[in-house]
């Protein structure tokens, strides 16, 4: 079966191998105080770092998911006002669920069709953005956040383009995102990353309220230790990945070559529609394809009598679109099986 869907997404086949590799080489009995563990934590921090060029001082943290360090944002590192800024579903989710924890939160929500204008205004102290919204198959470019005028720490969800773009880390203070999807992982793990700036203002709310607040992980990270019995698997599986794939501005390269490949194919020998019109928003890692209710539901029977999973389309697009992932574990063949699909 060949899955395009846009997560929990396509596993590297390769993981298979490590999966038995974890079981014979014994880390998954070890205690996560113990110095095996401690040696592969600080193992699969430093090549990730070196794989997704992450600046040497900003700190990598593992959480349970994406969604669990939305929450430790508005515990640890707002010191009053967090102003979300969005165009879909997941965006508006991050401030629905901000708003809900005790601190003032604002939002902005632009057309997901329009170019983000980054003359924003906002007296609050976290601003926060959802870099690829997954639910319309846009994204804000990467060059924008180099651009805001403000002091206010820069956290941006890139679930769906850790591991796939090459970010500009020094552009923001908080990065977040989940293992399963560019970094073609199971699901049931969540990565954090912190800038200098974004710890000084840790250390200055001074928050160790909650199991997870911010300061707790780190002084536990420091030590190659987490302060939760973690996901020792996920853990070695990311290692083992990151050792295996090549570094992020190859993968870069390789996934916005066959997303205007894709894109141009879809317009140019296919008879549907792209959703996203304005292709200076369309996302790199997720594709969406619209048609009329009749058109989607055969196509999606058609793939699935192929071995082909397609991803549903999302809120009000559910029943007129599919989605299709670009992600790193995602092979050109299975695209050009896919295409031979579409072209029928």
């Amino acid at each position: 079966m060949i899955t395009f869907y846009p997560g929990p997404s396509k596993v590297y086949p390769q993981v298979a191998t490590y999966l038995q590799d974890a079981m014979n080489e014994g880390i998954l009995s070890q205690n996560h105080r113990s110095t095996a563990f401690m040696e592969m934590l600080a193992t699969c921090i430093s090549v990730f770092k070196q794989k997704l060029n992450i600046p040497s001082d900003y700190e990598v943290y593992f959480t349970s998911s994406a969604t669990e360090c939305w929450e430790i944002v508005s515990q640890s590192l707002v010191k009053n006002h967090s102003h979300h800024i969005f165009n879909g579903a997941f965006g508006e989710k991050w401030f629905e669920y901000a708003s809900r924890l005790g601190k003032t939160s604002s939002a902005t929500k632009f057309d997901f069709q329009e170019i983000l204008d980054k003359n924003l205004i906002s007296d609050a102290d976290v601003w926060c953005f959802t870099q690829n919204e997954t639910s319309n198959a846009t994204q804000i470019e990467n060059s924008f956040f180099g651009k805001l005028h403000t002091e206010a720490l820069i956290a941006v969800d890139v679930t769906s383009s850790m591991g796939g773009i090459e970010l500009d880390w020094q552009s923001g203070d908080i990065w977040l995102a989940s293992v399963q999807k560019c970094l073609g992982l199971p699901a049931g793990m969540g990565i954090m990353i912190c800038s200098p700036k974004a710890i000084k203002r840790a250390e200055e709310i001074g928050e160790r309220n909650h199991y997870n607040s911010l300061l707790f992980i780190r002084d536990n990270f420091r030590k190659f230790q987490t302060h939760y019995t973690p996901n020792i698997l996920g853990i070695y599986l990311l290692m083992r990945v990151m050792q295996q794939v090549p570094d992020i501005q190859t993968i870069n390269a390789q996934l916005t070559e066959r997303a205007k490949d894709f894109y141009a194919f879809i317009s140019h020998e296919t008879n549907l529609n792209l959703l996203i019109t304005n292709d200076e928003v369309r996302s790199k890692t997720v594709i969406a394809i619209k048609g009329s209710v009749d058109e989607i539901s055969v196509l999606k029977q058609k793939a699935k009598e192929n071995n082909i999973i397609l991803g549903n389309g999302y809120g009000a697009w559910k029943d007129t679109t599919f989605r299709i992932a670009n992600f790193p574990a995602i092979e050109d063949w299975e695209f050009d099986k896919l295409k031979t699909l579409l072209r029928q």
